[in-house]
């Protein structure tokens, strides 16, 4: 039976009382939401910890979803759940209905935070790609206050952020901009398990011409979310099968995936270049259908398999 190191368990009541206790404890603490990525690292002995500080009860605080007219705001603690059943945030960001679907499985999804996600910075974990591909910022707070950064600023590599000590991840923000849409593609090996690889697209347009777009993938290499080579052979053109196949070619050039159990590095490329498409693909048909929200319809193609 696979236990953690002894640790001390503390209980935060607010922000504020997370933030004091992160700078009181030091380095070896560590905040839990969820808990469903640090405490199976802890179990194996991955991270070993002296604090462990729960925040489950500032989901009051930081648990919310709102939508402006140029900007959406998501609390920290929103739980996967509360995204997948938000109206208002799937009529503006389809994305999020496309992934959260596919992360993990229903326990995983009452549970699991966005801020956890974010923090944890896996290569291979799905909101990190959809809120890159959406240029979102992360607010970081302390005892000194707010400072907002960028997901590129946020992210510096695997397993690491721009958190420093005593700083806390508290909220996402996400602008809105007219003429856009957005989709999610996962290739995994069974229902809920990590991706073997997969893409998030957004796209703006106006009279028929994209003027901005942004790709995100997953699973096939540390730097692979916002690709900027993309976005500049999209940008003013107009859609077509030519110009998808080009973004694909481009992902797959840009991601450096490694041969593993989920797949070879080869069979990843192919992936990214295609999941690249097809999310492409239906963030563009969703903006030139007037959707406002996510279709069954390209839901279901944007899921099938790849092979």
């Amino acid at each position: 039976m696979q236990v953690p190191a002894p640790f001390d368990y503390e209980r935060a009541t607010s922000v504020d009382h997370a933030i004091s206790l992160l700078e009181r404890l030091g380095d070896e603490a560590r905040l839990v939401a969820g808990g469903h990525s640090l405490i199976p690292m802890m179990k194996l002995r991955l991270t070993d910890l002296e604090y462990v500080i729960d925040i489950n009860d500032l989901h009051a605080e930081l648990g919310y979803v709102r939508v402006g007219v140029d900007e959406v705001r998501i609390g920290a603690m929103t739980r996967h759940r509360e995204l997948l059943e938000s109206p208002e945030l799937v009529a503006v960001f389809p994305i999020f209905a496309d992934a959260e679907q596919v992360i993990a499985d229903p326990i995983v999804r009452n549970r699991g935070t966005i801020g956890g996600s974010l923090c944890q910075a896996d290569p291979s974990e799905d909101l990190t790609a959809v809120c890159t591909t959406l240029d979102a910022s992360c607010v970081l707070r302390s005892s000194s206050g707010e400072r907002v950064v960028s997901m590129e600023e946020f992210h510096r590599g695997p397993y690491e952020t721009a958190c420093g000590q005593g700083e806390m991840l508290t909220e996402i923000r996400l602008p809105v901009r007219p003429g856009g849409s957005s989709a999610y593609a996962k290739v995994e090996r069974r229902a809920g398990d990590w991706a073997v690889t997969s893409a998030g697209s957004a796209v703006w347009m106006q009279d028929g011409v994209i003027t901005n777009a942004r790709v995100g993938l997953a699973a096939v290499g540390p730097n692979t979310t916002g690709i900027p080579a993309i976005s500049e052979a999209l940008r003013g053109q107009r859609p077509s099968e030519e110009l998808f196949a080009r973004a694909g070619e481009l992902a797959a050039a840009w991601c450096s995936p490694t041969t593993d159990n989920r797949g070879t590095a080869d069979y990843k490329r192919h992936l990214a270049d295609e999941l690249t498409r097809r999310t492409l693909r239906t963030a563009v048909q969703r903006i030139e259908a007037g959707l406002a929200g996510d279709d069954g319809t390209n839901r279901d193609e944007n899921q099938g398999g790849v092979s």
